[in-house]
């Protein structure tokens, strides 16, 4: 079950604590524990991460990468996936991938645990939308259904097996339905 801790830090001292497992997330001014994943959520997640990167990562357009914080509009939050358009990945002096990310992504993925509020996802997701992000997906693996969030747009459902989902333009080479998707959880 998502927790709220009592104690009222800010952003700054958050950032300072130790990490959790599971990750914590600092939200208008709370701070709250993630669900511990489960099995669906785990094993779309640990296939998509590589199916994204398998697209986007050789040419050098995107990386995805697996819960990763990402700290920016006062929130400092931990979506099951992010992906990051190249140029925008941070770097640090050596030019390899920084420890913070103090940018919205340009992709996030949420994928609903039994225990999680999608309420308090979609808001994580509609804050990223907020900053710049370009599209946001909640994947519910029980009703086997994807709600795609894009900027100043009606939020879409997809939940037909032979619906194709969309795609931000950077991964448009990414083909995947919903029976693509679920199938995941079949392998």
């Amino acid at each position: 079950m998502v927790e709220a801790l009592s104690k009222t830090l800010t952003l700054a001292e958050f950032l300072q604590l130790p990490e959790t497992k599971p990750a914590s997330e600092y939200i208008d001014g709370q701070i709250i524990q993630k669900p511990m994943p489960q099995g669906k959520h785990s094993a779309i997640q640990g296939e998509f991460v590589p199916a994204i990167n398998s697209v986007v990562k050789p040419k050098r357009i995107a990386r995805a990468f697996p819960e990763l914080r990402c700290t920016f509009g006062d929130r400092s939050i931990v979506p099951d996936i992010v992906v990051f358009i190249w140029s925008r990945i941070p770097r640090d002096e050596n030019g390899e991938v920084a420890n913070t990310f103090p940018v919205a992504p340009d992709w996030t993925i949420e994928i609903l645990s039994p225990d999680q509020s999608q309420t308090k996802v979609t808001k994580n997701i509609l804050h990223c939308l907020k900053h710049g992000t370009q599209m946001g997906w909640l994947i519910d693996p029980d009703e086997q259904t994807v709600f795609v969030f894009r900027p100043k747009q009606e939020i879409e459902v997809f939940d037909k097996l032979d619906a194709v989902l969309p795609m931000p333009f950077f991964a448009s080479e990414l083909h995947l339905t919903i029976k693509d998707l679920f199938a995941w959880l079949l392998e």
